[in-house]
């Protein structure tokens, strides 16, 4: 046997024994996050010596020492969790040499440098200082990120092209497991989210429109601990490029003049012209341009014409950028001067009419209302200055020619005073019966309301006669 195949031997003796793992060694991550309130589970793994094998059975333990190895040191003991400073749980099965351990509610003070300690039954009992993993707990999520991903050949986003946001974020350890949510405008149909080991992915694919340029699209993952949720966020905002759009509240406003707008949007911002009859106008004594920028895709302009131009029948106003072109038709029906003047005195006359019309209408209800007061009054005078009238059945007649005498409101004191010397003549009185004694117990009628007539027939003599006045 040479020297080079010794050293062969020898070298391969080495390897076999690293396969078998007869050291005791510990693979531990460097660094792990944990979220407060929250838990956090620290994968293990662990190697024996050759000789302690039969001594690792399934009734070994687990411990867990913070910032040292010294006994006073241990925060865990899988034996009895409940009563160890730090709760949690040894997952991994420790027999097959798994020391994965999960720590329940985590708190900030459990920041520090964590080492394993395994005991078996014999003389297993070993401490693995030459490994240990630091924890570093921290009081909010990591925050999740938000890509775009478009058409490769595009170097920007156009409308009418397919858009895929991913939203991805490393999960902590968290009972119930984060989610993931949007948050944009307009609302876009979320396709579900996957979750690859510690990575929690979310995409949003939809087609891009005008709507969606300026949009600002934000992807939050949330913790639901027990005291509180806790979140963190990222977003992205949207800038899609797209042909001008005219909007539909562009139109015109006759008057004296005929002025027209017209509004459009577009990305890159548009530039926008007016056509008279197909042909290109700008500012002169019978045209007036002027514009206004709203935005960064936005922008108005106005144009004055005139009544000059009443030979044009077509006003176009045109938008166009990078992305294509927009038009928009205004028909025009531009009055002639004359007709206007003949329009503008119509209507003068028109309002003439409509006030004298309501000036007379006023006059007669003045003149109405001022007869109907006038003869209220009158009335009221008349009714004040009736009497009654008293009949009884004696008649007053004088010898010869009778003729009928006609008293109103007279106070007669006896019937010898109803001889006159007059003759053919008509004599009016007036007659106040309320002094009067009657001379017969009979009351034929009574008024006092309205003015009663008595018709006395006298010839010389005094008769006694049936008579009665109206009134009754």
């Amino acid at each position: 046997m040479d020297i080079w195949t010794a050293e062969k031997i020898l070298l391969l003796s080495f390897l076999l024994k690293g396969v078998r793992g007869g050291d005791f060694s510990i693979s531990l991550p460097e660094k792990i996050e944990a979220l407060s309130g929250s838990c956090v589970i620290i994968k293990c793994k662990f190697e024996i010596e050759d000789k302690y094998d039969q001594d690792l059975t399934e009734k070994a333990t687990g411990y867990w020492h913070k910032d040292g190895t010294q006994s006073e040191q241990i925060v865990f003991n899988a034996m009895s969790s409940q009563n160890s400073i730090i709760k949690g749980n040894i997952t991994g099965r420790l027999h097959e040499k798994d020391c994965t351990t999960v720590f329940y509610d985590v708190r900030s003070n459990y920041s520090g440098q964590y080492y394993f300690r395994i005991e078996g039954k014999g003389g297993l009992k070993w401490t693995y200082t030459e490994g240990h993993v630091l924890m570093e707990v921290i009081e909010s999520p990591p925050k999740p990120t938000v890509k775009l991903y478009k058409d490769p050949d595009q170097e920007e986003v156009l409308e009418g092209s397919s858009v895929r946001l991913r939203c991805s974020a490393e999960t902590l350890c968290s009972s119930p497991p984060p989610t993931l949510t949007w948050s944009f405008t307009p609302r876009i149909p979320l396709s579900e989210s996957s979750r690859q080991q510690e990575l929690l992915i979310s995409d949003l694919n939809f087609t891009a429109t005008h709507r969606h340029h300026r949009v600002t699209f934000t992807c939050t993952i949330t913790y639901q601990l027990q005291d509180k949720n806790k979140t963190a966020q990222d977003n992205i905002t949207l800038h899609v490029q797209y042909a001008p759009k005219i909007s539909p509240s562009s139109g015109c406003n006759r008057t004296d003049v005929t002025v027209c707008f017209c509004e459009v949007d577009g990305n890159p911002s548009p530039e926008l012209e007016w056509l008279l009859s197909g042909r290109p106008v700008s500012n002169s004594s019978n045209t007036f341009i002027s514009e206004e920028r709203l935005n960064s895709t936005g922008l108005r302009s106005s144009i004055t014409l005139y009544q000059s131009l009443t030979h044009t029948t077509t006003l176009q106003c045109v938008g166009n950028n990078t992305r294509g072109t927009a038009r928009k038709l205004f028909q025009l029906n531009l009055l002639p001067p004359e007709r206007g003047k003949q329009d503008a005195h119509l209507f003068s006359i028109t309002i003439g009419v409509a006030v004298g019309g309501s000036l007379v209408m006023m006059m007669l209800c003045i003149i109405i209302y001022s007869a109907r007061r006038e003869y209220s009054r009158s009335s009221q005078t008349k009714q004040e200055g009736t009497t009654g009238i008293i009949m009884t059945d004696r008649a007053i007649q004088q010898e010869g020619e009778s003729e009928p005498v006609y008293a109103n409101n007279f106070m007669l004191s006896s019937a010898d005073d109803a001889t006159m010397n007059h003759r053919e003549s008509l004599h009016y009185a007036s007659i106040d019966f309320r002094n009067i004694q009657p001379e017969s117990e009979e009351i034929r009628g009574i008024s006092s309301l309205t003015t009663d007539y008595a018709v006395i027939h006298y010839s010389g003599e005094v008769v006694e006669t049936k008579g009665s006045v109206g009134g009754d």
